[in-house]
C-alpha cells in the first residue's frame, strides 16, 4: 500500500465546505461521511477529512484557530501544467474561496497560486518542470 496522506481541517459548516471543495476538484468519498465528517479524496493518496468544530476536538485539546487571522499549516496540491494552476485558483474563487491570499511565485521552471477554503485554510497549487528545477539548482550550486 502506498504512503498516503489525510489532512484533517476543522470546519464551520460541512455542507458548504463539502461543496467547495468538489468544486476545486475533490471527490466526495461517502463511505467516511457522517453528518460531522466528510472524506474528500484529490487522488489515490491524498485525501482531506472535513470535520466539524465538535468532532474536530475530539482528536484534540488544543484550541481551534480562526484560520482567517491565523496559520497553523499552508497545505500544497501539485498540479499537471500551469494552466490547471489557474483553472483550480479561479474554481476556487467561483466556489467562495478567496483567491491568491499569498502571493503567486513565477520562477520560470516553477509557477505557483493559492486559494483559502471558507474557513481560511490556504492551500497552495504548484506546478514545476522537474528537469529544469534541478538544472537551476546545479547551476546555483556551481556558481
Amino acid at each position: 500500500m502506498p504512503q498516503m496522506i489525510f489532512v484533517n481541517l476543522p470546519v464551520t459548516d460541512l455542507e458548504k465546505s463539502i461543496a467547495f471543495y468538489q468544486a476545486v476538484g475533490a471527490v466526495k468519498d461517502e463511505r467516511f461521511c457522517d453528518g460531522s465528517a466528510a472524506m474528500m479524496t484529490f487522488s489515490d493518496t491524498i485525501s482531506v477529512m472535513l470535520l466539524t468544530h465538535e468532532r474536530f476536538s475530539q482528536f484534540t485539546d488544543r484550541r481551534i484557530v480562526d484560520a482567517h487571522t491565523s496559520a497553523q499549516v499552508l497545505n500544497c496540491l501539485s498540479r499537471e501544467s500551469r494552466n490547471h494552476v489557474d483553472e483550480t485558483a479561479e474554481k476556487a474563487g467561483t466556489a467562495g474561496g478567496r483567491v491568491d491570499p499569498c502571493p503567486p511565485q513565477e520562477y520560470g521552471f516553477m509557477y505557483g497560486r493559492s486559494f483559502a477554503d471558507p474557513d481560511g485554510h490556504i492551500w497552495e497549487l504548484a506546478w514545476m518542470d522537474v528537469e529544469a528545477a534541478m538544472k537551476a539548482g546545479q547551476e546555483m550550486a556551481d556558481a
